[in-house]
Parts: C-alpha cells; structure tokens; sequence
C-alpha cells in the first residue's frame, strides 16, 4: 500500500500556490485543521491551500459546513458527497472528484460508486430517488439558467421538499466554486484519498 500511495504521491504536480504552514496559521484555523487531521489521519489538502487568505478560508468552511454538515433535509451524506462527485466530474476537477469521491465510497459502503458516477452517473449503481437528483444537480451544473418549475415535480416524487431542492442546488453551486478555486490553483489530491473506501479497513 505504501508503494501505491509513493506512485500516486510522485505522478502529482506541483500546487501552482505554496501551501501554508500550519504552525504560522492564526489559532482558530490550526486548531480546526489538527481537529480533521486527528479525525482522518492526514490534512487535506485544501485547508492548507485556501488558508493562505484567512477570511475567505473562514467564510468558504463555514458555508461549507452549512450545507455539508447540515443534519435538517432528507439528504444523506452520501447523496451530498453523490453530488459533489458527479458535478465536480462535469467541471473536470481533478481534487474535488478524488477527494469526495472518496467520501462518497465510505459513506454509502459502495467500493465503485465514486467512479461509476463520476464516469457516467446516467449508469451508476444508483437509486432512482439518486438519479433524480443527481439530474437536477446537473441541470444547475451545466444550464442553471433553464431551471423551471417543471424540474422540481421529479424531485417532489421521490420525496424531495423544496427545502431539499435549494440544497441540491446550494451544493452544486458551492462546489462550482471549489473546483474552479481548486483547479486554477493546481490544488492536489492527497494520496491518501485514491484508496480511502476501495478496501476493507486494516485492524488495528
């Protein structure tokens, strides 16, 4: 594994912007990040990237946490991780498809989701339910400005209230920023992030 994760760490190019230095961080911020890294076992990549402006690393993880976090709506974790990977797939983002990929693979305990999504989410190993949104996510990825009413009355059949919808819609925009900021940046993906989910948990 460690073999693995040396081919990845090597093949990755170079960040276009340094990556700050946890310990010259302000103190609210570093002990945010130390708190993912105790969780994870690593720093991702992009807490380092953003932090090098502290107010918009601060407003950018506080929406963050708002829409991703969030335990009101009948949206799962996964489903929320579902669209960040199909939609971050559409805008090419090399950091966000691995890194919530990832997420996605651990929270709905499905080893080849993540690819099936982002290759072509129409043939994923999906619920209809999924299918549904991850439509709709689409339609506001690629062509926000053609969203009708008539777009909701899927959703509204699966479940979805319009509470729902607005974070369908709130997350794939969000994420239109994440990998536009990750991609011009030439943000990477941790190493750590191609293996998370694909194989059973080592015992400690």
């Amino acid at each position: 594994m460690m073999a693995v994760r040396k081919l990845i760490g090597d093949a990755m190019a170079a960040p276009r912007y340094p990556l700050a230095q946890l310990e010259n961080l302000p103190e609210d911020m570093r002990s945010a990040i130390l708190a993912v890294q105790e969780k994870a076992g690593f720093v991702p990549n992009v807490f380092l990237a953003l932090a090098r402006r502290p107010a918009e690393w601060r407003a950018f993880f506080a929406y963050h946490d708002a829409l991703m976090l969030k335990e009101e709506g009948s949206l799962t974790k996964g489903e929320r991780e579902m669209i960040v990977t199909a939609t971050s797939a559409a805008n090419q983002c090399l950091y966000c498809v691995v890194a919530h990929g990832a997420l996605l693979r651990i929270y709905e305990k499905k080893p080849l989701v993540a690819d099936e999504v982002a290759v072509n989410w129409r043939k994923a190993d999906i619920t209809p339910r999924q299918h549904a949104m991850l439509e709709f996510a689409m339609k506001v990825c690629e062509r926000s400005h053609e969203i009708a009413d008539a777009d909701f009355a899927p959703l509204h059949a699966h479940g979805f209230s319009d509470e729902d919808i607005w974070d369908i819609a709130a997350i794939t925009a969000f994420f239109g920023l994440s990998n536009r900021m990750a991609s011009f940046s030439g943000m990477q993906p941790n190493p750590e992030f191609f293996l998370m989910g694909r194989l059973p948990r080592e015992k400690k």
